[in-house]
């Protein structure tokens, strides 16, 4: 067997016994195949263009203008980040499990699937980019690190990466329990609370429309110390070179907002 064939034949091995284990657990963890719709979109209107492109400003100055290189915005929603990418030169490639949010910008080159197992070969991608806390969603910490092992996989050798994580030090600390907001055509009950036992930051949110039925969907992210995240990066094989509290480039401290960890792959 060659050696192409061979290292193709590991990774679909792997992919398929990551596909089994991530089966055992979606009966736990299935709020982010239900909650990323259009409930979503309105809750988080907040996240709009403006603060992406705050985001990619910063991307270029910690990782560089080069635009030789494929990007990949690695859970891309409704594709923000990756239309300002593109918009800017880079060749950008969303990546997404939500259909429903991959659908909001049609003309933007994107692909559907799993993080843990990404559909594509070794050492395509010179950057890859990873926005708003979707590490963290799976309920085994085995699937959770497989994500940071498939980042490793498709980078370059030299290539950058960034992921964007909130403080877990600052979330707990602050973490407001109740909370109510008026939406567009309906209010949202949201309930936050952190699981010591799973080390979850977990949100309830509870739709209130007058023309259907309450609706209910669920967060639950592992909230990583930065340590832990550290450790992962470095069995994956990537080299982290800073770390940043802000997108405003501020050093990472215990009352930092965000952990924005920034490196590459070793070449």
């Amino acid at each position: 067997m060659s050696e192409r064939l061979a290292r193709s034949s590991r990774l679909e091995s792997g992919c398929g016994q990551a596909r089994v284990r991530a089966s055992r657990y979606h009966s736990f963890v299935a709020w982010y195949k239900e909650w990323f719709g259009a409930e979503y979109l309105e809750l988080y209107a907040h996240r709009n263009r403006g603060e992406a492109e705050t985001h990619i400003d910063f991307v270029e100055s910690v990782l560089g203008e080069d635009r030789s290189g494929a990007v990949l915005d690695l859970a891309c929603g409704a594709g923000r980040h990756t239309e300002i990418l593109r918009q800017r030169g880079f060749r950008a490639l969303g990546f997404d499990l939500s259909l429903t949010l991959l659908t909001q910008a049609p003309h933007l080159p994107r692909v559907a699937g799993d993080m843990c197992c990404l559909p594509f070969s070794d050492s395509i991608f010179s950057r890859v980019l990873n926005f708003f806390t979707s590490f963290g969603y799976f309920e085994s910490e085995e699937e959770n690190f497989r994500v940071l092992e498939e980042v490793a996989r498709i980078l370059r050798p030299g290539g950058g990466f960034l992921i964007d994580l909130f403080n877990r030090q600052q979330v707990v600390a602050n973490l407001v329990g109740q909370e109510h907001r008026k939406l567009e055509g309906y209010t949202a009950e949201i309930q936050r609370w952190f699981d010591a036992s799973t080390q979850r930051v977990n949100k309830r949110i509870r739709v209130h429309s007058p023309n259907r039925p309450v609706q209910t969907f669920v967060e639950s992210v592992r909230a990583y110390e930065k340590e832990e995240v550290l450790n992962g990066l470095e069995q994956a094989g990537l080299g982290v070179t800073a770390l940043y509290g802000s997108f405003l480039g501020e050093d990472f401290n215990s009352d930092s907002e965000r952990l924005i960890l920034v490196g590459s792959k070793p070449e």
